[in-house]
């Protein structure tokens, strides 16, 4: 609310209108900041770069990592996740570091799978520090035939 158009015009009002909508634009901006959630989906989907063939495959790099440290899943029926966490091993005592550059953390990918995948003939295999999902694709549906109708001599 303008206090001017009230006739308010005095430096106290000007000063009061000034911290109002201050106000106003701070409430905004907590407003539309992003969750911590979201920060932290997206800094783990940035960090899992991934190649995709165009017969549904998805190649990830997962350099040691074992098969129980990744999930793969299926999400809302058309997304697949593939996600997990990778940690630091086990080190000596007084062992330092002069430089790490090996990320670790968790991570995540998703992918929205077109109408045409079947997700109940979904493969996992992680061979060599590499995970390969395959996606099965449904069969074309038949073309409609013709229904016939008989034509009845009256």
């Amino acid at each position: 609310m303008d206090l001017r158009i009230l006739g308010m015009d005095t430096p106290f009002f000007s000063t009061l209108q000034h911290m109002m909508d201050a106000n106003d634009h701070e409430a905004d901006k907590s407003f539309n900041a992003p969750t911590s959630t979201y920060v932290r989906d997206a800094k783990a989907m940035a960090s899992t770069p991934a190649d995709m063939k165009d017969s549904y495959a998805f190649i990830i790099d997962m350099p040691g990592l074992k098969s129980g440290d990744i999930k793969v899943q299926v999400e809302d029926d058309n997304v697949l996740v593939i996600s997990g966490e990778r940690k630091r091993g086990e080190d000596k005592e007084g062992a330092k570091y002069v430089r790490m550059e090996r990320r670790v953390g968790k991570f995540m990918r998703k992918f929205v799978l077109p109408e045409n995948a079947n997700t109940d003939a979904i493969s996992a295999v992680c061979q060599d520090g590499v995970l390969t999902v395959c996606v099965e694709k449904l069969p074309p549906p038949e073309p409609k035939k013709p229904k016939t109708i008989e034509v009845k001599v009256a």
